[in-house]
């Protein structure tokens, strides 16, 4: 990928006790383990029994100490094969998610309408009222929650910012004929609210942070909502989509609508769904930008991989063909609020070299 697309991309993108396992070739059709709701125990599995390269371990802690990461975990199958931190950084510390949270907005919408509160496919004033842009009513209501999800509302994203008010909502195309990146999502959390008469936290803890063995809460950062957890949280959320929203025995989120929210959701970003960015597509777009570029997002990545990308360089990196998820915290890799225009293409060239 060339060198300034990589640059664009990243900084557009701001807003205990263990058991050994001896299984050598992990398959992506292992039972996959969980770990127990309550305390620090979590099953881990060495870089030995897994056959990989014990001589690719050190570059890779020292490339992501260098980039001011503070914690790392790989997981296979479940369990633990990488847990670091760095710069600081604790298993008990929490650290924001930024935009990487978004996507715990599209489980929600998922849950909630799985139990009949809403139905992606009706309009947003059905839930919040009307004039909530300053859209002519007729283009507000063209705009669905899965315009929403999938960042396709029309709303003017360059102009007006991030700001959700809406005096700053305005229409700049109909739903659905424009791709852009904007904070509008999150009026999908009041949707959540208002369907199911509850407090966004209260039906987050209860529906989904509580049922997987989450911490974290939510707080307030400008116009946006974000979420603040232990790396290992993180991670459980990365497990529950690895699973496509099944946690052990219990159904969390329906498995049609994982897949749908990791999959393309329209045909204008081929690499974006349900506020999941997906690797291995065609081409791509960039936040704030209507150009269109060819090939994949993180061309070292699988193909396979759906991503959960914030700001400084929070990832959530699924791989469903390696049973894998990928967890990285941390401030921004080139330590200005930027990432190096190779972060997540050397991070990946590294990650890697431990299996190939």
């Amino acid at each position: 990928m060339p060198k300034s697309i990589q640059c664009l991309l990243i900084l557009l993108l701001c807003i205990g006790c263990t058991k050994e396992n001896t299984e050598t070739n992990p398959s992506p059709s292992a039972t996959n383990y969980f770990p127990p709701l309550t305390g620090t125990q979590w099953e881990t599995q060495s870089i030995s029994s897994l056959n990989w390269n014990q001589g690719a371990v050190q570059p890779l802690l020292d490339y992501l100490e260098l980039k001011n990461s503070k914690s790392f975990i790989i997981l296979i199958n479940g369990r633990i094969v990488m847990e670091n931190y760095f710069n600081g950084h604790s298993a008990t510390a929490n650290w924001y998610w930024a935009s990487a949270g978004k996507t715990l907005t599209t489980a929600m919408t998922g849950i909630a309408e799985q139990e009949g509160y809403l139905n992606i496919n009706s309009k947003v004033s059905d839930y919040i009222g009307t004039g909530w842009t300053s859209a002519p009513l007729a283009k507000e209501n063209l705009i669905t929650n899965k315009h929403l999800l999938a960042m396709t509302s029309g709303i003017e994203d360059i102009a007006n910012g991030d700001d959700v008010a809406p005096a700053s909502l305005q229409y700049k195309a109909d739903a659905g004929t424009r791709w852009a990146y904007h904070n509008v999502y999150v009026k999908l959390q009041d949707v959540v609210a208002k369907a199911s008469k509850q407090t966004w936290p209260n039906y987050f803890n209860t529906r989904l942070r509580d049922k997987i063995g989450m911490d974290g809460a939510w707080f307030d950062s400008g116009n946006n909502s974000v979420y603040a957890s232990t790396t290992r949280s993180m991670a459980r959320f990365g497990l529950l989509m690895l699973n496509k929203g099944k946690w052990k025995n219990t159904i969390i989120l329906n498995e049609n609508y994982c897949i749908a929210a990791t999959t393309t959701s329209q045909n204008i970003n081929l690499s974006y769904g349900y506020l999941w960015w997906l690797n291995g597509k065609s081409s791509y777009h960039l936040p704030q930008s209507q150009l269109q570029f060819s090939g994949s997002i993180i061309p070292s990545a699988p193909n396979d991989m759906y991503m959960a990308l914030g700001k400084n360089d929070q990832k959530i990196y699924v791989i469903p063909s390696k049973n894998m998820v990928v967890i990285r915290m941390g401030d921004a890799a080139d330590n200005v609020n930027l990432a190096l225009s190779d972060f997540d293409e050397t991070l990946w060239v590294k990650i890697k070299s431990l299996y190939q």
